[in-house]
């Protein structure tokens, strides 16, 4: 593998995080009751675990893809919305969390140690990575929202309340 500058991985862990632009992406789930998780406030598109499963959905196919694979892109968008609205139980809710997290900090792995221009197909490791740190923060976003409006804002750990 070729020397990196290290601003460029520092980059790209920032935008996978979050860090200096929004509360942590792998914080944005912390302290929500698995209830709330499959509230659906008027006018909202999708429930939080709707979301969170998507999110999920996206960081397993970008591994597969960094991990050598050719994963095939779906279909139809609705494709990549697996799951039901709303957790069946608190155990429901607490493996899909741990999934995101652990697709995460997968990701952030794969920032520190993957060759950034390896070419996998029709793109680079680091364009890969660019994209589910945009994709997760653009979710974030709608999950901080739905939160805002169930009145689970902010998380135990803080955030913009702005």
């Amino acid at each position: 593998m070729s020397e990196q500058p290290e601003v460029l991985r520092k980059t790209l862990r920032q935008a996978l995080s979050g860090r200096g632009a929004h509360v942590l992406s792998r914080e944005v789930f912390d302290g929500l009751e698995w209830e709330s998780a499959g509230a659906r406030p008027e006018g909202a598109p999708h429930t939080i675990f709707q979301i969170l499963n998507h999110l999920v959905y996206w960081q397993d196919f970008a591994l597969r893809w960094l991990g050598g694979s050719k994963p095939e892109t779906p279909e139809h968008a609705a494709d990549s919305w697996p799951g039901e609205e709303a957790p069946a139980d608190r155990a429901d809710w607490e493996r899909a969390v741990e999934r995101f997290r652990t697709g995460f900090a997968e990701l952030d792995r794969h920032a520190d140690e993957s060759d950034l221009f390896a070419t996998l197909g029709p793109k680079s490791a680091l364009e890969i990575l660019q994209l589910i740190a945009s994709h997760n923060s653009y979710h974030g976003g709608q999950v901080a929202a739905l939160r805002r409006a169930l009145g689970a804002w902010p998380p135990p750990g803080g955030g913009a309340t702005w």
